[in-house]
């Protein structure tokens, strides 16, 4: 234990931004922690849209086939982004950084886990995709018979590939599209509460960012202490994906994950915020 604070920098995941962690930020800085987050590029302030989504009432055989202005966001793109951000945050506290990612921002955290493991205190997945070497997220949400039952393809719009994103739409004035995406993301929040927060989604998620294989390695990657935050009533990342991510992980590394538990949705951060800071402060000062 040093007097030197811990670090820690929030990655936020897929179609949110920054203001995900607008009630954690400050839990964390009065635990004494230094803390920071960022819009990944393509998210928050940068993040484009099609101009069919623009137009209401929604012409959505537009919206279905438009091509995505956020498709040429790549994952290199975001991994130094938030690279950049992990050195700043060291050299406030002059030791590594915890980091943490929420859903698809599990995938920066292996980038940056395998790409430099000296930098990183901790690597935390907030039911997020930690997946086993090789592996693509797209191939998680997609194809693998533990997510069988993720509500998330049912709010898709468009056809991947063709658009170049994983398509939502956010403003949608449909009353059951609106019930499935609370469903999905904020199934434990009023719904006054998921009417505020859902204005700050963005519909396209850059759909090649699902498509990069995980490459993480028992040398640099499985150095790292790395803990998984086990969301149980999930229906973005449901329980059985979120168990199947960490046994193959544990399978393909020398050191096992940390497994904790939050009893919430997908996103305890706006249900949870003072039971989810005191997890990630309780980690941060383990990895002093």
């Amino acid at each position: 234990m040093t007097d030197t604070p811990s670090g820690v920098v929030l990655v936020h995941g897929a179609w949110h931004n920054a203001r995900t962690w607008q009630d954690i930020l400050p839990r964390l800085r009065d635990e004494g922690l230094v803390a920071e987050a960022l819009d990944l590029p393509g998210a928050g302030a940068s993040a484009l849209a099609p101009p069919a989504y623009h137009q209401r009432p929604l012409d959505a055989a537009a919206f279905a086939t438009e091509p995505s202005p956020n498709a040429k966001t790549t994952q290199h793109e975001r991994t130094q982004a938030v690279m950049a951000l992990v050195d700043q945050v060291a050299e406030k506290t002059g030791r590594p950084v915890v980091l943490v990612g929420h859903s698809m921002g599990g995938v920066t955290v292996s980038q940056i886990a395998e790409a430099a493991p000296e930098k990183l205190a901790a690597a935390v997945y907030l039911t997020g995709f930690m997946l086993p070497p090789g592996m693509p997220a797209g191939a998680m949400i997609g194809g693998d018979d533990s997510m069988t039952a993720s509500l998330v393809k049912t709010l898709l719009m468009a056809d991947p590939q063709q658009v170049g994103a994983l398509r939502l739409d956010p403003r949608s004035e449909n009353a059951e599209y609106r019930a499935r995406m609370k469903a999905t993301f904020y199934g434990d929040l009023s719904d006054d509460q998921f009417e505020e927060v859902a204005l700050w989604l963005h519909p396209d998620e850059p759909a090649s960012v699902a498509g990069v294989p995980s490459p993480i390695t028992p040398e640099r990657f499985g150095t790292v202490p790395r803990h998984y935050i086990h969301c149980t009533e999930d229906r973005a990342i449901i329980p059985d994906g979120q168990r199947k991510m960490v046994a193959m992980v544990d399978q393909a590394m020398p050191n096992p994950t940390h497994v904790h538990e939050l009893p919430s949705s997908h996103s305890p951060f706006y249900s949870m915020p003072g039971e989810l800071a005191s997890m990630l402060s309780q980690i941060a000062k383990r990895s002093d």
